[in-house]
């Protein structure tokens, strides 16, 4: 199962383009809602979550996505719960995206450490450890970044390759 990571705040096309390419793609996607069952885009846009926080399972989660927007990666970055996903899902060989703001998140918790990694222009300084690169996406490893809203698509077509070669469901 592949979880996408909504915290009220949320850039859309950042969150909705790799749900929807990866479910095309026919891999189990559900979108959770951090704050409760329905989470509002940086766009005023609502998006009833197929899931809330409380219901995340132990289990079964292969891979995270993070998408970013403000003030969304933030509150991802602030959240225990997120910690404790992340940590899980990687621990237990899980694959772990961010695009835009998002890689922040796991650059504070050091997962982007020796890797090379993007996001969007100004957070940088929060990849530490990171070889920062400027490219639309990145797969370093189990982790993938990318690095706007403008390159959306190819990172959700970087998702899918990896799903497809058995890397995320």
């Amino acid at each position: 199962m592949i979880l996408v990571l909504l915290q009220d705040g949320f850039e859309e096309i950042e969150a909705l383009t790799p749900v929807d390419m990866l479910r095309r793609a026919g891999a189990d996607v559900r979108t959770v809602g951090m704050c409760g069952p329905v989470a509002v885009g940086t766009h005023g846009i609502s998006v009833v979550a197929d899931m809330t926080a409380d219901a995340i399972p132990a289990d079964g989660v292969d891979m995270v996505i993070l998408p970013g927007g403000m003030p969304g990666a933030s509150g991802l970055d602030a959240s225990p719960t997120v910690d404790a996903l992340i940590a899980r899902v990687y621990k237990n060989g899980g694959h772990l995206a961010a695009i835009c703001a998002a890689p922040m998140v796991l650059g504070h918790r050091g997962y982007l450490k020796g890797k090379r990694a993007t996001c969007f222009p100004g957070f940088e300084e929060h990849l530490t450890g990171a070889e920062v690169c400027d490219l639309p996406f990145v797969t370093d490893g189990r982790i993938t970044t990318g690095k706007s809203v403008y390159t959306a698509m190819a990172f959700s077509e970087e998702l899918v390759r990896i799903v497809r070669e058995g890397g995320g469901v």
